[in-house]
């Protein structure tokens, strides 16, 4: 993960070099344990998800402290699970492991748990393509990585091929979410080559 990635003014997330955006959610409620400076460590905050073929990312509608976004490398998420409970919303729940800076170490920082409750709308397009894409993600890294790494870089997951998924995505009525059929287009051309690059680079 990453805590309060960079965003474009209108809050869409800067995207990285060969990212593509899947889908947009709306309406979404996101929780999230061992955030610095925040009560007791927890998150709870309403805002938009965002799923790209890298990653999928949490924007506040209004920042909670020093909270505003959240972004989760699919590579780096395990554990996650689709929850149906009688008298509660249905809602995704996971982990995630942190992007770690290079130099330094994986002990200093700790794996959160998060939830995506989906209090608007139905969701019956939103959970099967992030769950068949994360799958997806996953499969295509095993084949490119025979050995496991302690490190996988997250921007690997660009390569796997995720066209024909999109175009054959169930449509739930019920559910607002949004698939990107089309590339969002944005004045900037501004990109992100690493998770640790500062400032956002802009191709030609």
């Amino acid at each position: 993960m990453a805590l309060n990635p960079q965003l474009f003014p209108n809050g869409m997330p800067i995207p990285f070099t060969n990212e593509m955006f899947v889908l947009v959610r709306h309406g979404v409620e996101f929780e999230v344990d061992k955030i610095p400076g925040s009560q007791g460590g927890r998150v709870k905050a309403w805002g938009i998800i965002y799923l790209s073929n890298i990653r999928m990312v949490f924007v506040a509608s209004r920042p909670v402290g020093n909270f505003f976004a959240f972004d989760m490398p699919l590579l780096y998420v395990h554990d996650e699970k689709f929850n149906q409970p009688i008298f509660h919303c249905n809602n995704i729940s996971g982990q995630v492991e942190p992007v770690v800076p290079e130099n330094e170490h994986r002990a200093l920082y700790s794996t959160h748990s998060f939830k995506i409750l989906f209090k608007e709308g139905g969701c019956g397009t939103f959970v099967p393509l992030f769950l068949n894409l994360i799958a997806s993600v996953r499969r295509y890294n095993q084949q490119v990585n025979h050995e496991p790494q302690p490190r996988v870089d997250p921007l690997q997951a660009a390569q796997t091929p995720v066209d024909e998924m999109m175009r054959h995505a169930y449509v739930d009525p019920n559910d607002p979410t949004k698939i990107f059929l089309q590339q969002p287009t944005t004045e900037s051309q501004l990109r992100r080559r690493t998770y640790q690059s500062q400032p956002v680079e802009g191709l030609m």
